[in-house]
């Protein structure tokens, strides 16, 4: 994901620059030294050691293996890896890598998290009602995205929201739960904020906290370059 994606250095809006500039087309292949395994109605239809990691622009990270390895399963020759091919990620029920199940994607070797305590302020509102008002906040700095805050619930008006039957995943921080609120005059809006109840190891220190939409509140949020309130959604 890291290195095509958003911001990265081979994505549609790096945040820096190559000197001289790199050819549009160039794509990165390197080994990447961990079990995978691919599960098909119940059975490993691909295990082993032998993987390449794909980064192509344009295109979502992805596995090459030898062409030998991947059975009966329907592939793509790499042209920049001569005997290695790529296989759909629909291709096959469920992805594995070293133990943990995957989803969408890869899980990317230059794609990190870090989560720091911080006194960025952070003010949240719906309407005329406060939600947030507060500096006891943790930034969230990961690969090719924006930082985000988040806030632990003490710090959220959390008598006026509810989960939602939305949800999402993320191979970096986990299963999402995501939050509405209804207003004392009844106004209902859906999924502001998102949390990790159960985290991944990189994330546990944003376990329970919440981040909100700035599309959906208004939103004051001290980030790094100014003030303001773009933060998009959960990767």
């Amino acid at each position: 994901m890291s290195l095509v994606a958003g911001r990265g250095p081979f994505g549609s809006d790096p945040a820096g620059w190559f000197t001289p500039p790199v050819p549009a087309d160039v794509v990165f292949v390197e080994p990447h030294p961990r079990r995978v395994q691919a599960v098909r109605d119940g059975s490993p239809v691909i295990d082993t050691e032998d993987v390449l990691l794909v980064h192509r622009r344009g295109r979502p990270l992805s596995y090459a293996f030898p062409s030998a390895a991947v059975a009966d399963l329907p592939a793509e020759p790499v042209a920049e890896a001569p005997g290695y091919v790529t296989v759909p990620w629909a291709a096959v029920d469920s992805w594995f890598e070293e133990g943990r199940q995957l989803v969408h994607y890869p899980p990317n070797p230059y794609h990190r998290v870090d989560c720091r305590p911080t006194t960025r302020g952070l003010r949240v509102s719906v309407g005329a009602t406060t939600l947030v008002d507060t500096t006891e906040t943790v930034i969230v700095f990961e690969t090719s995205l924006a930082p985000r805050l988040y806030v632990a619930p003490a710090q959220v008006r959390m008598d006026l929201l509810r989960p939602t039957a939305t949800t999402s995943y993320c191979n970096y921080k986990g299963h999402t739960t995501y939050w509405a609120v209804t207003l004392e005059d009844g106004t209902t809006v859906e999924d502001i904020a998102w949390s990790y109840d159960d985290p991944l190891p990189e994330s546990l220190p944003i376990k329970g906290f919440l981040s909100f939409d700035a599309e959906r509140v208004q939103m004051l949020a001290e980030l790094p370059g100014g003030t303001g309130g773009d933060c998009g959604c959960p990767a």
